[in-house]
């Protein structure tokens, strides 16, 4: 809720680049993302792409929720993934594949940083069992019929990342108690039902089960980080409940805070009051906008026009804008050849814009004042290149499409070069006239004419 100047934990030695730990929750895998979920990995990109640009190297975790999310969010209702599996007929183990491998795929499309590393909660129970050991050893814990849960009463600062109104929520908070002992309590481990046998369920020393969803972030992040790290990343509805009690669990069992700095996007709204949500099953997919002939690079330009931690209102209006808007940057990129030297001057009013909490309404209109400027083509090209590398744009891979021009094209452009070859100018501009006429614009270059749509 404030901006900090950004000062990593630790310094690289002589020679080497400083490492910055960077944690991201990733999706829970029973579902398709939807592009409201997708924002907020695109801002995170964004982040990763800034920090190397300036300099640093980016140790970037990312987890994959496969078991333990229950349908509540909290500690109630069924397991996401065991849901999905009774809906479809596949075992969840099918289902956390299938999901997996299509959110990276959307990644791809997005053209969004592979993480360093990937961490897939069911990999790691072990870890998440010796977590819940610390905890309970340092007397955080207390067990009831269904679990093992977190009494939040014993850790005074609980709740601060989330300004949780902790007095309020003991006074009438409408809350599912069970055997809860505080509103705030949340499970560590959940034990099996004792009438059925789950798909994923693992031995402990409390009881079959399977651990809660806070778990596996405190757990995964200290291990391929530290129990203290750089920056911790997600969505804004990660704040009061999950992004809490990791911190919770993290201060329990190694008495440090849990990430220096944390940055939060915000929704995507498909009203000024709606977030787009799975609940409804009925929400937007990166693949929904390829098969209207949206390319995803356009809805990833789309949320550069407002800032991470900004509401953002989706809109298709807006979506043709900022196709449009790409389409038109691509071309400029593409047709201003070769890259050559970089323009200083323009490079650090770019560092200035991203550096600025990652202001890409800012950054957006300076690159086109570095398009419409009167600099060397060469010298632009590079520099917009330069700034595409945290744009994540692709403008260097870039090339126009080759459209076929339809026959009738090709014989009215015949017929104009023999017009102006026998100096019948008059003929030869009403063939053009015809041509514009059609949607396309002729254009008399030393190789010849060029035709291309105007549509």
């Amino acid at each position: 809720r404030s901006l900090r100047k950004f000062e990593p934990l630790q310094r690289g030695g002589f020679g080497q680049l400083t490492e910055v730990g960077m944690y991201a929750c990733g999706p829970t895998v029973y579902n398709f993302a939807h592009i409201g979920n997708l924002r907020t990995y695109i801002f995170e990109d964004l982040l990763r792409r800034t920090l190397e640009f300036n300099g640093f190297k980016v140790k970037h975790v990312m987890n994959i929720t496969d078991v333990g999310h229950l349908v509540s969010d909290a500690d109630t209702g069924e397991d996401k993934m065991e849901k999905g599996s009774r809906q479809t007929g596949k075992t969840a183990w099918e289902i956390a594949e299938f999901y997996t491998e299509e959110f990276q795929a959307d990644m791809r499309r997005l053209n969004l940083k592979e993480p360093t590393i990937w961490c897939r909660a069911t990999d790691h129970i072990q870890e998440q069992i010796d977590l819940i050991r610390c905890i309970e050893a340092k007397g955080f814990t207390y067990q009831v019929s269904d679990g093992i849960y977190f009494d939040t009463s014993k850790l005074p600062d609980y709740g601060y990342l989330g300004r949780l109104d902790i007095a309020g929520l003991q006074a009438g908070a409408r809350i599912e108690m069970g055997e809860k002992r505080n509103p705030t309590d949340f499970a560590v481990w959940k034990f099996s039902p004792s009438d059925q046998k789950r798909q994923m369920e693992w031995d402990s020393p409390w009881g079959t089960g399977f651990p809660g969803w806070h778990l596996e972030c405190s757990a995964m992040s200290a291990k391929y980080l530290s129990p203290y790290f750089d920056i911790h990343c997600g969505g804004e509805d990660h704040i009061s409940v999950h992004h809490t009690n990791e911190i919770a669990q993290t201060e329990a069992c190694y008495g440090t805070r849990l990430a220096n700095f944390w940055v939060h996007g915000y929704f995507l709204q498909m009203d000024e009051n709606t977030r787009m949500s799975k609940s409804s099953g009925e929400f937007i997919r990166i693949q929904t906008l390829i098969d209207l002939g949206y390319d995803p690079l356009a809805y990833k330009f789309f949320c550069m026009s407002a800032v991470y931690r900004q509401k953002l209102n989706f809109t298709w209006e807006g979506l043709d804008a900022a196709a449009k808007s790409l389409d038109r940057l691509r071309i400029a990129a593409y047709e201003m050849g070769d890259p050559g030297t970089l323009d200083e001057n323009y490079l650090e009013r770019f560092a200035d814009c991203i550096n600025d909490d990652l202001n890409m309404p800012r950054a957006a209109a300076l690159i086109w004042e570095l398009v419409r400027s009167e600099l060397q083509a060469p010298v632009k090209k590079a520099t917009l290149l330069a700034f595409d590398a945290v744009l994540g744009l692709g403008l260097a891979e870039w090339t126009p499409k080759e459209e076929e021009i339809p026959q009738l094209i090709l014989d009215l452009v015949a017929k104009r070069q023999l017009a102006r070859a026998e100096k019948r100018w008059k003929d030869a501009d009403s063939v053009r006239a015809e041509i514009s006429a059609a949607g396309y614009e002729i254009m008399d270059t030393p190789e010849g004419p060029k035709v291309k749509p105007t549509k």
